[in-house]
């Protein structure tokens, strides 16, 4: 029986790629694109076609013109399938996509495909069910993913007042949090824990939370520098964004130990992850307290105080907020700043 469904998935991979020189022949489409994307997607469940995977990516940073088509095919590719390896294939191949640092995927908005009902076969069965929720899960995580980068985008800074920016950069970070407690979400489960193509998948989302937690930190670290000039809306909401940061440094060293059991390659190989520092909370408590008594004089003292235990962080540089702290490996994007 498993032999037939390998004969019969190769068969339908073939039949794809048959079609798609005939589309691409009638329509002057690239069918170089087409094939890579049915191997890189194929049925076969012994293993990852890495190469057709990188030629995709590489067209996609080669030439904007090159997303769309890619895209489509993508679409057209996970729409019709009903087996989860092409699946889960099509959604770490658009993960991949989402990370070519190049801008037109950030313009997709909601994902031109739907999976969040996604049924391996055409009949119940409890064997599958573990890998098709994990489908689910992860392709809950890429549209909200979609739509966080498409809202970054949307955000232009020209002819705004500081006020107005630091509101922005709340709402980013707001949304980053909620794009992780999704991703936090993701678990593999009973016959989904031990499979090759499913902790493939993990080890993306693992480098993912990571990418994303840092992010929030980062961007917490610029707010904070800002904030104690700012009103009560953008304080008590920086305050809430902290105390979830804080909660969200918790699960996320839980989760990275979840997949370490697991076996995922990226969670062995991750740090320590540092928590918030908790007298950012405390000195924001401070400030709303005395803020809404409208005593500007211990609003200045809360202030001062804030800006000498800058002073002295910039002079000891291990002091300060980080997402990872290690001499070893920096996950973040950008080299660490202190604030000013």
């Amino acid at each position: 029986m498993r032999l037939w469904k390998r004969v019969f998935g190769a068969l339908k991979d073939q039949n794809s790629l048959l079609k798609a020189r005939l589309v691409c022949h009638l329509t002057s489409g690239n069918p170089d694109i087409e094939k890579a994307i049915i191997k890189a997607t194929s049925h076969d469940e012994s293993c990852i076609d890495f190469h057709n995977t990188q030629c995709v990516f590489s067209w996609i940073r080669h030439s904007d013109e090159n997303f769309q088509p890619t895209l489509s095919v993508i679409s057209k590719r996970l729409e019709k399938t009903h087996n989860w390896v092409v699946a889960l294939k099509g959604l770490m191949l658009m993960h991949g996509v989402f990370c070519c640092n190049v801008s037109s995927p950030h313009m997709i908005g909601h994902l031109p495909f739907d999976l969040s009902n996604f049924k391996h076969g055409h009949s119940e069965s409890a064997k599958n069910w573990s890998f098709e929720a994990f489908v689910r899960s992860y392709y809950d995580f890429l549209e909200q993913k979609s739509m966080v980068l498409l809202h970054f985008s949307k955000q232009p800074n020209n002819n705004k007042t500081e006020e107005h920016l630091i509101l922005q950069d709340l709402v980013c970070l707001h949304n980053l949090q909620l794009l992780l407690d999704t991703l936090l979400q993701i678990k593999p489960r009973y016959a989904a824990k031990s499979n090759p193509f499913v902790l493939e998948a993990m080890d993306c989302l693992v480098v993912e939370s990571f990418d994303i937690y840092s992010r929030i930190c980062d961007g917490i670290m610029s707010v904070l520098a800002d904030i104690y000039s700012c009103g009560m809306t953008e304080t008590n909401t920086m305050l809430t964004i902290l105390e979830k940061a804080t909660v969200q440094g918790v699960k996320l060293s839980q989760y990275l130990e979840f997949c370490r059991q697991l076996g995922v390659n990226n969670a062995s190989e991750c740090p320590k992850t540092e928590q918030i520092d908790e007298t950012d909370i405390q000195d924001l408590e401070v400030l709303i307290e005395y803020t809404s008594d409208e005593s500007e004089e211990m609003k200045s003292l809360v202030m001062d105080k804030k800006m000498m235990t800058k002073a002295h962080e910039s002079i000891d540089s291990k002091g300060g907020l980080k997402a990872i702290s290690t001499n070893e490996w920096d996950v973040f994007d950008e080299d660490d700043k202190e604030p000013d």
